[in-house]
């Protein structure tokens, strides 16, 4: 039994490993930059926003351009990989109704695919930082850690939206009003400290606003998030797994009748 469970894994892990790189390879096909194009973006968004905000907010942000860039990156992760993954299942309609294959792979594979190119993105970021001459600090060890909760939340999120997404098409286009909703509702390009007292109260429970807070201070305020913070960050991203998880376990064998 020990056996075949091993063989098993190994099978799936080489599936999610080919899916990912099949991914890969059709981002950047016929492209003359290629992978270039996951640090460029990034920093092409961040010239933008700032010259529309920065004469708003340079006055109370210090090194603003990099205020923004970490916050729109980490965002993004969370908003490319939800909706990823959210077409995954459908998306592989075609593979899932020939062979028997473990569906999770799916939205994993979706999650994955946007951390590699989350990592790569990173480069911008350095480079935003030698442009303020910011030195990194023993703080960004917790980078990883950071990286971890999102990925959990992102993929709890994600395998939630698939299996909605199979029987309830209208999820596609809601998600999409949903994140543009999200994305103002989260400081990503504004200061926490313009909002009232129960705003404040409010944006405590958005969980981009722990995990932006978390990536602006290990980077730029060179402070460590505390305990409580990093438990706070945890929770959210295992409670929101074991949702999305239980939701898609009950569903997938259903799957099959509906894409």
């Amino acid at each position: 039994m020990q056996a075949i469970e091993q063989n098993q894994m190994k099978k799936n892990l080489f599936i999610l490993r080919t899916l990912v790189t099949k991914d890969f390879k059709l981002k950047y096909r016929r492209s003359v930059l290629g992978v270039l194009w996951s640090v460029l973006n990034p920093l092409l968004m961040m010239v933008v926003l700032s010259a529309v905000f920065s004469f708003m907010f340079r006055f109370t942000i210090e090194n603003f351009p990099l205020y923004l860039i970490l916050g729109t990156i980490l965002f993004n992760l969370m908003a490319d990989s939800t909706n990823a993954a959210m077409h995954s299942i459908t998306g592989a309609a075609p593979l899932i109704k020939k062979i028997r294959i473990e569906k999770l792979i799916f939205p994993l594979e979706s999650v994955v695919f946007q951390i590699v190119n989350f990592v790569i993105s990173l480069a911008a970021v350095v480079l935003v930082m030698l442009y303020f001459s910011i030195t990194p600090t023993v703080n960004l060890l917790a980078l990883p850690l950071l990286i971890f909760y999102v990925l959990v939340f992102s993929l709890g999120l994600g395998m939630l939206l698939a299996a909605l997404a199979v029987f309830f098409r209208d999820v596609m286009h809601l998600w999409g009003v949903v994140i543009t909703a999200w994305t103002y509702a989260t400081p990503l390009f504004y200061p926490v400290d313009m909002l009232d007292g129960w705003m404040k109260t409010v944006m405590s429970f958005n969980p981009m606003y722990h995990y932006v807070t978390y990536f602006r201070s290990i980077v730029m305020w060179d402070t460590m998030p505390d305990l409580v913070e990093n438990l706070v960050c945890l929770g959210i991203a295992l409670i929101t797994f074991l949702v999305g998880f239980i939701v898609f376990r009950k569903s997938e064998n259903k799957f099959i009748l509906y894409i």
